[in-house]
């Protein structure tokens, strides 16, 4: 009687593995493939998947050569325009990969309550004039610290692109070997 119910017990567990097993290759998970059509060497396989989409490399450093992809940020004229044009405040995010420099709330005098904020985001890595998208926001507040965000609408962002423009072309001509995905095109 022991004997049978532990190997009902079996019987049964051995079924339910065998049902979720036709189960997950019937939906498709399992795919066939050609064997004269997959590559024999497993970096071949490899590298076959990365161009496909489906797979990634850990700690690739000969994947972007030769591509106009830069790992480091200064070689961006817009980015390096940027950061020195706005070292006068603070950065509270800055991302290179994101595209994005945030400065933090910056009071121009000690005596005002009002303080402005610099968003700059990069739409590409040309210098072009639609390639860059600057933003102002204006915070002010009252006695009690109740304060007020808005987006200003002046002219001081745009004179803030034209400025980053203008450093951006002055630091291309500048390099020593420009590269040629960065165009100029105002």
């Amino acid at each position: 009687m022991i004997l049978t119910k532990s190997l009902s017990k079996f019987l049964i567990k051995a079924i339910i593995i065998t049902v979720s097993f036709a189960v997950i290759a019937s939906c498709g998970i399992y795919k066939k493939t050609d064997a004269r059509k997959v590559p024999v060497r497993g970096i071949d396989r490899a590298e076959k998947n990365i161009q496909e989409g489906k797979g990634f490399r850990l700690l690739d450093t000969a994947r972007n050569r030769n591509t106009g992809v830069f790992d480091f940020a200064t070689s961006n004229p817009m980015w390096r325009a940027t950061i020195e044009l706005l070292d006068f405040v603070p950065f509270s995010n800055v991302d290179y990969s994101g595209g994005i420099i945030i400065t933090d709330w910056y009071y121009d005098t000690e005596e005002t309550s009002d303080s402005f904020k610099i968003t700059v985001k990069f739409l590409s890595n040309e210098i072009r004039s639609d390639g860059l998208n600057v933003l102002v926001h204006s915070k002010i507040c009252d006695e009690v610290n109740k304060c007020k965000i808005s987006k200003l609408d002046t002219k001081l962002s745009e004179e803030i692109k034209v400025a980053i423009l203008k450093k951006a072309k002055k630091i291309q001509e500048e390099m020593p070997n420009p590269n040629s995905d960065y165009k100029i095109n105002f």
